[in-house]
């Protein structure tokens, strides 16, 4: 039986102007992550994806809500040990955010001493990241010579330099050819071997069927459904998750104003 890591509490995300709200991202979601797991996040551009992840990484506040972190026989809200659960969070933009007047060494260099680890325990880590991502013919370059799959690579890689238990990865094979990013879906699989709890962003329907075990589907900002690719598929009796994304999301269906008969033609 999994065990519970987070628990997402009723998180809403608004944002106001002369105090009114403008704009409700997250509108009540309330879910858990499990340690060990791969779950996630599906929905269209704008449906509130990378605002979830950013809360769940505490780039940004949530309006209302909480997030508990169970840690042993412990259970605290992470916006109440903000500083020990960054520790054990891994966040790996969709955007890159590499210093490119950095070499690759450098930049890993960087990331170690900003959480505080010992110099001894960043060349093991270094050393360790090269080998596991295949790094050492570009060690030495600036970041800025990496193509898209590589630079993918390598920030997932800066990513685990403190050694996270959760990596919250933000639609890491955006605009990627399919071989890229088939070569980092076994990156993704392998961190779940290495018993990494992993929150994926995306909104490739067969990259989430392939990599996860639960999906979390996200429409206009409300949770809409959780469960397993396969359960979601029997359920709402669908061959794939893109046609249970569909179902669930109303994609694709025209408004009654469109359904205009034939004859009226």
């Amino acid at each position: 039986m999994s065990t519970v890591l987070l628990h997402v509490i009723n998180i809403k995300k608004q944002y106001f102007k002369k105090g009114k709200v403008i704009k409700t991202a997250l509108n009540g979601v309330s879910f858990d992550i499990h340690k060990g797991e791969i779950i996630s996040i599906l929905g269209v551009n704008g449906a509130g994806k990378t605002t979830l992840s950013s809360i769940l990484a505490t780039l940004h506040p949530a309006t209302s809500g909480d997030i508990m972190w169970y840690q042993a026989e412990r259970r605290s809200s992470i916006f109440d040990t903000l500083a020990n659960y960054r520790k054990i969070v891994g966040f790996c933009p969709q955007k890159p955010n590499l210093d490119n007047e950095l070499t690759l060494e450098e930049n890993l260099i960087f990331a170690g001493r900003y959480y505080g680890m010992s110099p001894q325990a960043i060349i093991h880590k270094k050393d360790e990241l090269v080998r596991k991502f295949d790094l050492l013919e570009y060690v030495n370059q600036k970041a800025s010579v990496l193509s898209g799959g590589y630079k993918q690579r390598f920030l997932i890689a800066r990513t685990l330099m403190h050694s996270p238990k959760l990596v919250i990865l933000d639609e890491p094979t955006v605009g990627l050819d399919p071989q890229i990013r088939h070569q980092l879906w076994r990156v993704i699989a392998d961190l779940k071997k290495d018993g990494i709890t992993v929150l994926l962003t995306t909104h490739y329907m067969d990259e989430a069927e392939e990599l996860s075990d639960r999906v979390c589907i996200i429409n206009a900002g409300t949770l809409v459904a959780i469960d397993t690719p396969q359960r979601l598929k029997a359920v709402h009796q669908q061959n794939n998750l893109e046609g249970v994304f569909l179902k669930l999301t109303h994609i694709g269906q025209l408004p009654d104003t469109m359904n205009v008969r034939k004859e009226s033609l």
